[in-house]
């Protein structure tokens, strides 16, 4: 994937409607000049973190997945959609979140991350990316717009750790976590080694006060927002959302390579003015815990997602 770029597009869209969502989704694509040829293979990575709440506003709405991936195949395209959940599978984890009837009817191949390449990143360490992610001619990043315990938000660029498969996202937490910068290092390095592509944020519904699982509640945004530069849509989320950029780990470590979209007064907005989706009380969490899983959580983080695959 190639940084570049300062085009941040932005679209009011207030309800789940499929009509509504691929209606927006579409001028987002069009403003960020997305074109796909008949025959691509088109990879959505929505977020898909887990299936544990029943109103599902951790991960990305199905119907939203569902509109995106409409219009690609409208576009001649080949279409599979994929994750690699924290707990549980991508299929169970979208069976929880209404993911069935959503694309129900939809020619849209449904594969969970289950076989990693290694990959070497610039800093050094070799991370186990979903084959998928690698093999894909488009990668359509969807994340969730949520507040975050450890990274004080879920934007664009983190939505993209979720191509490292399984439990190695826990190690890289545990491995890194107290060293600095290093994890949020890690995390940017991880674009360079992807295809291109988009990434179009579910901004519909934001999750705020807290996540990316627990204790987060419903926030109306009303957005969704794309761009083919995360780390400008990074830059804009976080305008939109009312939150100094300098808060967000992420987008410092954007900042400091001084990367294309990093400057949030640099954006080219387009649709909606910033001015007219600005949020004025999106809540944060007031403090942040340590980015590293400790053995114990490690132990009992792995406990748990053998329960969820063995169905207990």
């Amino acid at each position: 994937m190639h940084i570049a770029g300062n085009a941040v597009a932005v679209s009011r869209c207030c309800h789940y409607r499929r009509e509504s969502l691929k209606d927006a989704a579409g001028n987002i694509l069009a403003a960020a000049g997305v074109s796909v040829r008949a025959g691509d293979a088109v990879l959505l990575k929505p977020n898909l973190i887990s299936g544990r709440r029943r109103d599902g506003l951790p991960c990305t709405d199905p119907l939203l997945v569902a509109a995106v991936a409409e219009w690609f195949c409208d576009h001649g395209a080949r279409v599979a959609v994929g994750d690699s959940p924290a707990f549980g599978s991508a299929e169970q984890v979208m069976r929880a979140c209404g993911y069935d009837e959503a694309l129900r009817g939809l020619p849209v191949r449904r594969v969970n991350f289950s076989r990693p390449r290694s990959v070497r990143l610039a800093c050094g360490e070799t991370v186990g990316v979903a084959v998928p992610a690698l093999e894909c001619d488009f990668l359509v990043n969807l994340p969730k717009v949520k507040a975050h315990c450890q990274m004080l938000v879920s934007l664009a660029v983190k939505n993209y750790f979720g191509v490292v498969v399984g439990w190695r996202k826990p190690w890289l937490h545990a491995k890194h976590g107290d060293m600095g910068n290093r994890f949020e290092e890690m995390l940017v390095d991880l674009l360079a080694v992807l295809p291109a592509g988009v990434s179009l944020a579910d901004g519909v519904v934001a999750m705020h006060k807290n996540g990316p699982v627990q204790g987060g509640e419903p926030y109306p945004l009303g957005v969704l927002a794309g761009s083919v530069n995360p780390v400008a849509l990074e830059s804009g989320l976080l305008r939109v959302l009312g939150v100094e950029p300098g808060r967000s780990p992420v987008w410092r470590e954007c900042r400091r390579r001084g990367l294309p979209g990093s400057d949030p007064d640099a954006l080219a907005w387009s649709l909606e003015p910033l001015a007219a989706v600005q949020a004025a009380d999106f809540l944060l969490p007031q403090v942040l815990q340590p980015v590293s899983f400790r053995p114990q959580r490690l132990l009992s983080g792995a406990v748990k997602r053998l329960m969820i695959r063995i169905g207990l």
